[in-house]
């Protein structure tokens, strides 16, 4: 008896591992009716939808973060700001002047602690400036890049890209065109995100 008791704990630990481990369409992920055109060329496309001031944005960030610096070479990252009401436009500008800069790696984590922590008020470009500059950026260039059409023209690819998938909440991520990952705390995002990778790799070799 004792030995079956032992043999059953141990069914019931494997079975709750399979089962944590296990990922489902309509609960953990969304699959598009739709799917999107991918700009990855031959690597699984992961988009990022997100604002600096969404406290859930900030709490995954760190776990995003470390998972980018780990993920496999046939995915790409790409961080997508949201711009849901005038107000959060100008750091829609910041992201993509820095990034034309090659500073928004410096600034990522400075800026998503000014809004979540700090409280510092980052609501139009002369207060960003002035941050940006505190943090080593050349004033001039960035407000050269802030204004620019080349910027312009990325906020009007983010928008098409917002509407297009139709996020309504960040953040939201987006694999490779198809299925859509909201809703989830950081870790489970993280373990999620995972799965749906592996799942658009396997389609992938299909085609």
């Amino acid at each position: 008896m004792r030995l079956f008791r032992q043999l059953f704990v141990v069914v019931a630990l494997l079975c709750a591992t399979y089962a944590q481990a296990e990922v489902v369409a309509g609960r953990d992920y969304k699959v598009m009716n739709s799917p999107m055109p991918t700009s990855s060329g031959k690597k699984v496309e992961v988009l990022e939808f997100f604002f600096y001031g969404c406290p859930h944005c900030y709490h995954l960030h760190p776990y995003i973060s470390a998972w980018e610096k780990k993920m496999p070479k046939d995915v790409t990252l790409e961080y997508v700001p949201v711009i849901f009401n005038d107000s959060w436009e100008p750091m829609a500008h910041t992201y993509y002047a820095l990034e034309a800069m090659g500073k928004i790696k410096d600034l990522h984590d400075a800026l998503f602690e000014a809004w979540n922590v700090q409280n510092i008020d980052l609501s139009d470009e002369a207060r960003i400036t002035e941050f940006v500059a505190k943090h080593g950026v050349d004033r001039s260039k960035f407000d050269a890049g802030y204004n620019s059409f080349a910027i312009s023209s990325k906020i009007a690819r983010s928008n098409q890209l917002v509407q297009s998938y139709g996020i309504r909440g960040t953040p939201t991520i987006a694999v490779d065109g198809k299925y859509i990952i909201t809703g989830l705390q950081p870790q489970e995002t993280i373990r999620v995100l995972d799965e749906v990778v592996a799942l658009a790799r396997k389609e992938r070799s299909k085609r």
